[in-house]
């Protein structure tokens, strides 16, 4: 029997507002010491009120907007019961009947072909605190308790774990893009519950589901979903097909799932209106504004990249993947009219000094008009291409410093002299007779190795291409 994978993401993503969902505490709990940063709001203290952060509701309404989401009129908070350790409060207030958005879609690439995968909805809900298991025990951090989620449900419209990765990429681009979330996973600020099924090929039915709970990385979530459809198809071999849907997690020593309980349901949440907090209603004048405030989101830009300035796949996804990143490269492209060495200096040159120090572009000190008038240095000949990338680059990378000042200081201005260059090329010629018989009789490769000779005899401050024409009049 042949069998189709059936796969549908919920995706919990941090809103980067300035507080918590329905207090005034700080929304950035990385780093701290435990139980810091929380109120007798967030810890659920009773008699105390909540109060809707609006900047929340607003940034999540954005991503919603980006994801090509409906937005309702009218939503409600509700009260989602569960009584863990890391929920304070003893429930969770998220939304249920009434979410802030739904029907939405987010077109994926798949193989160079194009897909689109449904949205269910985008809503709103605050964290839960989190646990440390230790020997004797587990440890309780409140600090994340009453951070403001959205919740991106998809349809299950995946069919592999690439394709549950490359949407789920896709999305965190999205809600980046728009500010909406920073999505930072070495952070904690975005996972991923992933719900997988089989199916016969040619059924509609949907199977009984294992859904994979707090995923935190694209590679966890591709693992972890290949694993669990290598489980069930053996099920299916020996006719052991699932009948109720469970809960699993995903041991990253093992690479192996595991059973954790029977799914739950929303019946077992015995969901009810939140009573402290009121509907929240936007009319469509509101909608209209943030719509008109979402900006060209990555595909498109990636698109532009491609077809506009002739940028190559790789490099345009790349480029496009983050706003930051994207916002400079096109800062640079402005100031040079030269995207295509403007890709050379970021991708190949910057790009590998934030990797090794896992910072962003704008954490770094050389800004986009700086990184222009040195790739402008190049361009006009003042100096090579070479002595840029290393000598140049390195110095502002480290010092902040402009290009001409480093330039001028170690005396880096390339050579354009023809007499001076015509001297140093005859000098090689001489000494180099070997080569030279070479390039005269046919062998065009050794005059590569004539014109490096004559860059090391001038200190790599000659004009590449003045040399090369040079040793060809000469020879």
């Amino acid at each position: 029997m042949e069998l189709e994978v059936v796969i549908g993401l919920e995706i919990h993503a941090q809103i980067s507002s300035k507080t918590k969902m329905f207090c005034r505490c700080d929304n950035d709990s990385w780093d701290k010491a435990a139980n810091v940063n929380v109120c007798p709001v967030c810890m659920g203290f009773p008699g105390q009120l909540p109060v809707v952060n609006e900047e929340a509701v607003h940034k999540g309404i954005k991503a919603a907007l980006a994801l090509n989401c409906e937005i309702a009129e009218k939503s409600k908070f509700d009260r989602k019961n569960y009584f863990y350790p890391d929920s304070p409060k003893g429930f969770q207030i998220s939304q249920f009947d009434e979410p802030v958005s739904f029907d939405g879609s987010v077109e994926i690439e798949v193989d160079g072909k194009k897909k689109i995968i449904g949205v269910t909805r985008l809503h709103l809900e605050d964290d839960a605190g989190k646990l440390t298991h230790v020997r004797n025990g587990s440890l309780v951090d409140y600090n994340r308790s009453g951070t403001p989620l959205m919740e991106i449900v998809s349809e299950p419209d995946m069919r592999s774990a690439e394709e549950a990765s490359i949407y789920a990429k896709e999305v965190q681009k999205i809600v980046r893009y728009v500010g909406s979330s920073e999505a930072d996973m070495e952070k904690g600020m975005m996972r991923f519950d992933a719900s997988v099924s089989l199916r016969p090929v040619g059924e509609d039915k949907l199977y009984a589901r294992a859904e994979i709970k707090n995923l935190n990385s694209f590679r966890a979530l591709e693992a972890a979903i290949k694993y669990e459809v290598k489980r069930q198809t053996e099920l299916w071999a020996k006719d052991e097909v699932m009948e109720k849907a469970i809960t699993v997690g995903w041991n990253e020593d093992t690479r192996k799932t595991y059973f954790m309980r029977e799914k739950e349901e929303s019946d077992d949440y015995r969901y009810f209106p939140e009573p402290d907090i009121p509907p929240i209603f936007v009319d469509k004048e509101t909608v209209e504004k943030y719509r008109s405030e979402i900006p060209e989101l990555p595909s498109v830009k990636k698109a532009k990249y491609m077809n506009d300035l002739g940028l190559n796949e790789d490099d345009s996804r790349i480029l496009s993947a983050d706003p930051k990143l994207a916002a400079y490269f096109e800062e640079v492209v402005a100031a040079t009219d030269d995207a295509k060495r403007s890709v050379s200096f970021i991708n190949t040159i910057l790009m590998k000094y934030l990797r090794e120090e896992l910072i962003s572009v704008d954490e770094q000190k050389v800004t986009a008009a700086m990184m222009g008038d040195l790739i402008n240095l190049v361009k006009s000949g003042d100096i090579s291409n070479n002595v840029a990338k290393s000598e140049v680059f390195e110095e502002m990378y480290a010092s902040g410093r402009s290009a001409a000042e480093i330039v001028d200081e170690k005396g880096l201005k390339q050579v354009s002299d023809t007499g001076a260059i015509e001297e140093a090329c005859k000098k090689v010629i001489e000494a180099n007779p070997g080569p030279v018989a070479d390039v005269r009789g046919g062998k065009d490769k050794a005059i590569g190795f004539l014109v490096g000779q004559v860059m090391k005899e001038m200190k790599g401050q000659a004009n590449p291409g003045m040399v090369n024409e040079t040793i060809k009049k000469l020879l």
